[in-house]
């Protein structure tokens, strides 16, 4: 399958957010987005999402995730568990994709967000999403959600943001198909 670049977020300075508010339609049974080099302005950040069905006018649509994380310390300290309390059940707060990164020079996560068929009037919107990066207490985590927006709505926009403080990077939006 073919990935057609349909929009993209420039490499941005200092934002509160970036957001997708067209382009998601039913062209494209899956979107990917592409994060590159995401830099919070505030250490411990978590990277997060949220849905709308409204072309952007609102990010608050029920969204249920399961949240899991790999990480190994500068230490040498190794885990890997499932987070119960990064979980989300029919929440309209946005979702956490990443759980404290941290905001040195060096430190970014980069990764993908999957959205399958948001145009959907039938059924809920599945998403998952991998997004390596740099944690606040000088490591490397991988960490993965995946879960479903519960509308029979068609998902038509998506936001990304941190829980606290701007960030700069870049994310690419793909359709496949």
């Amino acid at each position: 399958m073919a990935m057609t670049l349909i929009a993209t977020n420039p490499d941005s300075t200092d934002v509160a957010s970036m957001s997708f508010t067209s382009g998601i339609d039913n062209t494209y049974k899956l979107f990917i987005f592409k994060f590159t080099n995401l830099n919070p302005a505030t250490d411990a950040a978590n990277f997060m999402f949220q849905s709308s069905t409204d072309g952007g006018s609102n990010y608050n649509v029920a969204t249920t995730s399961s949240f899991l994380k790999a990480s190994h310390t500068e230490a040498g300290t190794n885990s890997f568990a499932y987070d119960t309390g990064s979980d989300a059940a029919q929440s309209t707060s946005f979702i956490k994709l990443v759980d404290s990164m941290g905001n040195d020079a060096d430190s970014s996560c980069s990764g993908e967000f999957h959205l399958f068929n948001p145009s959907s009037s039938t059924y809920a919107t599945n998403f998952y999403s991998r997004i390596s990066m740099h944690m606040d207490t000088s490591g490397s985590g991988d960490h993965f959600c995946g879960g479903y927006i519960n509308t029979t709505s068609a998902v038509d926009a998506i936001q990304f943001k941190m829980n606290s403080g701007n960030f700069d990077g870049t994310i690419k939006m793909y359709g496949v198909g």
